[in-house]
């Protein structure tokens, strides 16, 4: 499977140019990638005016976001910021996966950034999300996500690739790197961390250092921290597979249960 890291800046709060922006980036990847990573929050950047930005799962952002995997053949991921699926005014940091043919399967994010004030403007989401695609289980979770192992734990190999989408500051980088790689080496999966570059509406800085990574915990990717760029690599689930065979750790893994 081939797999495009779209490390972006993004737009503060202005939904319409970021979508203009991503279609002219992704029509050019129409027939050579099968998977699209977009950061977190792509349409908004890391805002906390969720009132006044979120949107249902059938509004402006997923309706651009279908039509574009339609378009260009590919499935695209990242996260938005959703609106609650009832009455009550809650809304959620919400991540999307969108195959070329419509069918979409969203995520709440597990872990709010407090330090952020995260938790004042959104709610947690409860359920893992993990999607089949091509053949491959993947499973998406959301920046602050990744600091919690027991959470991202691949469970008797349940994924076979782990993505991470995010708005994680340069002044944390090391620890992205680090914890990246950490999880595909305790997972024995493929990890797809895409992260975004620029300066936020919130003077807050951005170097991306986005990477793909395998269950060696290799680093795949060479996209270049602090600026815009994308990457196109392809990964190989019957290697994958012959390591979990020839090294089954994961056998002797621990049992956790997630309340």
């Amino acid at each position: 499977m081939r797999i495009s890291l779209i490390q972006k800046d993004i737009i503060w709060e202005h939904k319409s140019a970021n979508l203009t922006n991503y279609d002219s980036l992704l029509s050019g990847l129409s027939r050579k990638t099968d998977l699209v990573v977009l950061p977190e929050m792509c349409t908004t950047g890391f805002s906390m005016q969720a009132a006044q930005l979120a949107e249902a799962n059938d509004g402006e952002t997923m309706k651009f976001m279908r039509q574009m995997a339609r378009d260009y053949g590919f499935a695209i991921t990242g996260s938005f910021i959703g609106k609650g699926y009832d009455e009550a005014n809650d809304n959620f940091n919400r991540g999307f996966f969108i195959c070329p043919d419509g069918r979409a399967t969203f995520y709440d994010k597990r872990h709010l950034f407090r330090m952020g004030e995260e938790p004042e403007h959104y709610q947690a989401g409860n359920d893992k999300c993990l999607i089949n695609y091509m053949g491959w289980n993947i499973r998406l979770v959301i920046c602050y996500d990744l600091r919690f192992p027991i959470w991202c734990r691949n469970t008797d190999n349940e994924y076979d690739l782990l993505v991470v989408v995010a708005n994680w500051p340069e002044t944390r980088a090391h620890a992205w790197q680090s914890l990246l790689t950490a999880r595909a080496v305790e997972n024995m999966a493929y990890v797809c961390g895409v992260n975004r570059v620029g300066t936020d509406g919130l003077k807050i800085k951005y170097s991306g250092d986005s990477q793909l990574i395998n269950a060696y915990g290799s680093v795949l990717s060479s996209v270049k921290p602090g600026i815009e760029q994308i990457q196109t690599l392809e990964i190989d689930k019957d290697s994958l597979n012959r390591f979990r065979k020839k090294f089954p750790v994961w056998k002797d893994a621990d049992k956790f249960e997630i309340l």
